[in-house]
């Protein structure tokens, strides 16, 4: 059998430029759990060739390159400007690439602060589904976090309100406090 033909079903053969935005919309979530998929199989063939603490480890180091790299790709996309502050920050969050599939909220309780909180977390429910305990992210998540904001603009400051190991309530995986100094 071969691939559709130029004359034949248009929408096999139709492009991305093609999909309606429903099926971008589509699409967009399903690359994301596909990249979140290899971003987790990647980590447990290190954890089973090294373990938990080397895994961690070679994770921190992967995030801290690529959490710039996603950052600078967002500010560029969305045209954010250089020192945009918090408010940089708050649309840049919205456009990471598991933005789609976890659920996220953003508040601002004053002019110098940001709290993030991961409501849904596709890898901690799925470990949860599996009957295994939460994904300890705090060490790795205080890269990606800071270094996330960090690139958006370097006078942000970044803390963890909660992230596992930690404790934490049912409502939420974790929260982040971003805070800067005008």
């Amino acid at each position: 059998m071969t691939g559709p033909s130029v004359t034949g079903d248009r929408s096999a053969a139709a492009g991305i430029g093609d999909l309606s935005r429903e099926r971008l919309v589509e699409l967009l979530t399903d690359m994301a759990k596909r990249w979140l998929a290899h971003d987790g199989l990647w980590f447990q063939a290190v954890e089973g060739a090294h373990g938990m603490d080397e895994a961690i480890a070679l994770d921190a180091q992967a995030w801290e390159k690529f959490t710039v790299i996603e950052a600078e790709r967002i500010k560029r996309f969305l045209g954010l400007p250089e020192g945009g502050g918090l408010d940089a920050l708050e649309k840049a969050l919205r456009f990471r690439l598991y933005a789609v599939i976890n659920e996220q909220e953003i508040e601002r309780p004053d002019a110098g602060t940001l709290l993030f909180t991961m409501k849904a977390c596709r890898v901690q429910e799925a470990r949860k589904r599996k009957g295994r305990p939460d994904f300890p992210c705090k060490t790795v998540g205080l890269v990606e976090y800071s270094g996330f904001a960090r690139t958006i603009d370097p006078r942000i400051e970044t803390a963890v309100v909660v992230c596992p190991p930690d404790e934490h309530p049912a409502t939420h995986w974790c929260a982040w406090r971003f805070t800067i100094n005008e």
